[in-house]
């Protein structure tokens, strides 16, 4: 069962990957959370999840990182930005991420937090959307692109515009390549947390909205995730 095996979680130390530290520490599982020496990890610590200090910048803090975990794992990563020097967690980060889970041999899921308008969703992004984070999109898209070529059992969650707000529970995962929306960074980490016990979503990428705040031309079903419980 995948809840059995450790989660590595790559940008826990806020947002969406420190939900989903709550929500996986809060459901029994071990995890374990690479941060940067000047990440506060107070939050990650109350919550419950072990961490080690690691550069996703680094390739060799973050082969050194998986090679200190035993055993099978799972993994998701949620980097994002850009380092001084101009160097992006976006591609970079995850690609070092990646290559190292890859070569562990021991990395059964693999849950890549990107964003909407990634991939084949780029035609669809408007002029404003392509100046105000063009970039780092592109960015991710190369993260994207290495992940499928792994031979990783992956799945990729697009969020759309995120906001810092309790779960709504609307939170929903769709294939529409024109599918725009926004979405609770809470509600995102309820969606990876179901799509990595759902070896359905294996192969796919997804956009996450919010259903009471999406927008697509397209009459597209949301996917049917299997339904899982949440602690409180």
């Amino acid at each position: 069962m995948p809840d059995m095996r450790p989660l590595v979680i790559f940008g826990a130390s806020r947002g969406v990957g420190l939900e989903l530290a709550r929500l996986e520490c809060a459901a029994g599982r071990r995890v374990i959370a690479p941060v940067r020496p000047q990440s506060d990890v107070a939050a990650l610590d109350g919550a419950g999840a072990a961490f080690l200090r690691a550069d996703a910048l680094s390739r060799q803090d973050v082969t050194g990182t998986l090679a200190r975990i035993g055993g099978d794992f799972d993994i998701v990563s949620t980097l994002g930005g850009q380092a001084d020097d101009g160097r992006r967690a976006d591609d970079e980060g995850n690609i070092n991420v990646i290559d190292a889970a890859v070569a562990t041999g021991r990395a059964r899921r693999f849950v890549l937090v990107t964003s909407i308008g990634c991939g084949e969703m780029a035609p669809f992004r408007s002029a404003r959307a392509i100046a105000a984070f063009g970039a780092a999109v592109d960015a991710k898209t190369l993260a994207e692109e290495r992940l499928r070529a792994s031979g990783l059992d992956w799945t990729i969650v697009r969020p759309g515009g995120l906001v810092s707000e309790p779960a709504t529970g609307r939170g929903l995962l769709c294939e529409d390549p024109q599918m725009h929306g926004f979405i609770h960074r809470a509600d995102v980490a309820r969606l990876v947390f179901r799509a990595l016990r759902d070896m359905a979503t294996a192969g796919h990428a997804f956009a996450a909205v919010d259903a009471g705040r999406m927008n697509s031309v397209n009459a597209l079903p949301p996917f049917p995730l299997a339904e899982q419980d949440f602690q409180q």
